[in-house]
């Protein structure tokens, strides 16, 4: 198997996949505002990052496997075994990762807010000349060709 030996490979081929799906949450709420689009894709994309340690037990008495995992793969099987440490780490781990994620989205929406309030604060372009006669209009919707010089 290609990960057999490598759990870098693995990482990396998860993360790789996992933008490919922020990406495509990205573009599935584009139907909402900027304010709330990315705060909520970052939240998912920080569900999805945050890692989480766990144990599990090993056929051999006494010996058990620990590693990392994303802390939602952490907190389901801490459910789904009723393993109440791993799952409460793994939960708590994943709230961090959707908090962080959502401030990242927030900080992101501020860098790029339109300044005062509104959308654009330049005037248009034509708003200095006066309003345009019909016959100056159909000129202006005619195509015109590149002059050089």
């Amino acid at each position: 198997m290609l990960f057999a030996e490598s759990m870098s490979q693995l990482w990396l081929t998860y993360y790789g996949i996992s933008i490919l799906v922020l990406g495509a949450v990205y573009l599935a709420f584009a139907f909402l505002p900027r304010l709330v689009r990315l705060p909520l894709t970052w939240a998912i994309g920080g569900a999805m990052w945050m890692p989480a340690s766990f144990t599990l037990p090993l056929v051999e008495k006494g010996e058990a496997y620990a590693g990392w995992a994303p802390s939602a793969m952490v907190a389901a099987v801490g459910f789904l075994e009723q393993d109440s440490a791993a799952f409460g780490a793994g939960l708590a781990w994943l709230l961090s990762g959707v908090v962080l994620g959502a401030f990242v989205g927030i900080a992101l929406w501020w860098r790029r807010r339109p300044e005062g309030g509104r959308e654009d604060r330049r005037t248009p372009p034509d708003a200095g000349r006066p309003a345009a006669t019909p016959k100056a209009a159909e000129s202006d919707t005619r195509r015109r060709e590149p002059v050089i010089g």
